[in-house]
């Protein structure tokens, strides 16, 4: 029997975890004839969207266009318990937009996010006492490549968490279509070096360290400082390592359809279930399970499931 897909009841008053980053509106090509579904997208709103559904009290930062597109990406954070209520409408710059094409080498993005509204975001516009306020401040790899001044934003932010005692969560995410490898390499170093919580994935981890082992990875990362790191490596599960612990954390099989934000569900359930148990190795198991799962329907948001078809999932399915 499949699992319901209940919300959580979350108080977004006082939200836990902070997302700043890059929304998209998503065209998903679901047949072979060309037709597309509507959708949304962008890295650290989906994180965000799986961390709200996994049970956190969650908010999101951003630039959004004054359009339909934006409009739509309001009612979507408000309709999954997100509060969008600092985010900047701007009327002269639009709200970003992608398109995902199934081939069979995998899915395959088209962007339309050059001068968007997120991009358009600097230091001056964060909300400071938000940062200062939340348990987990995450950012990734696109936040800081979308523009100069994005860029900017994201470092000062990881400044003002680090300054407020926050803990900073970082993803990779790197989009070499974005911004040059060597500036991606300087950038992310950078950010790596204030991060608590280190989700690389394994495919960006080697070109951006040039470390092909998983355990030399974790071991990079945790020597620049972070206090977790969990190296994803897709359908092999993940990686988890502390100063004093690792482990191997297993995924599990489905019948996938559409990857897309597989890994952007793993970081909001794992950070989500690591504010809840404080076990990142217990975080991981439940990310793993949630980041299979949103693979069985098209789409980056969509198919997410809620926490408690995750639940349902590990007690019936899994050993």
């Amino acid at each position: 029997m499949a699992a319901s897909r209940t919300p959580p009841q979350c108080d977004i008053s006082n939200p836990q975890i902070l997302c700043i980053g890059e929304p998209l509106v998503e065209f998903n090509q679901s047949e072979m004839d060309g037709r597309y579904l509507f959708g949304h997208g962008g890295d650290s709103s989906n994180c965000a969207i799986a961390a709200a559904r996994a049970g956190a009290s969650v908010a999101y930062f951003t630039g959004l266009g004054q359009d339909e597109f934006g409009d739509s990406f309001m009612r979507l954070w408000a309709e999954n318990g997100v509060d969008a209520s600092r985010v900047v409408r701007n009327h002269r710059a639009h709200t970003g937009v992608y398109f995902v094409t199934h081939t069979e080498f995998g899915h395959v993005f088209s962007y339309l996010r050059a001068g968007s509204a997120a991009s358009c975001i600097g230091p001056a516009d964060l909300p400071r006492e938000l940062i200062e306020k939340a348990k987990i401040l995450h950012v990734t790899g696109i936040s800081m490549a979308i523009s100069v001044s994005a860029c900017d934003a994201v470092i000062e932010a990881i400044s003002i968490a680090r300054k407020a005692g926050v803990q900073v969560s970082f993803d990779t995410n790197l989009r070499l279509r974005l911004w040059p490898l060597v500036r991606a390499r300087a950038m992310i170093d950078l950010a790596m070096s204030q991060t608590d919580i280190a989700l690389p994935g394994f495919e960006d981890a080697q070109q951006l360290v040039g470390i092909d082992d998983p355990e030399a990875i974790t071991d990079y990362y945790l020597r620049k400082g972070a206090k977790i790191v969990a190296l994803t490596l897709g359908k092999d599960g993940c990686l988890v390592a502390t100063p004093s612990e690792r482990k191997w954390v297993p995924g599990i099989s489905v019948n996938a359809v559409d990857a897309t934000a597989a890994g952007d569900s793993f970081d909001g359930n794992f950070l989500a279930e690591y504010l809840r148990c404080g076990n990142p190795f217990t975080a991981a198991r439940f990310a793993n399970v949630a980041a299979a799962l949103s693979t069985r329907g098209y789409g980056a948001v969509a198919p997410m499931p809620y926490h408690n078809e995750v639940r349902e999932v590990m007690a019936t399915e899994l050993p």
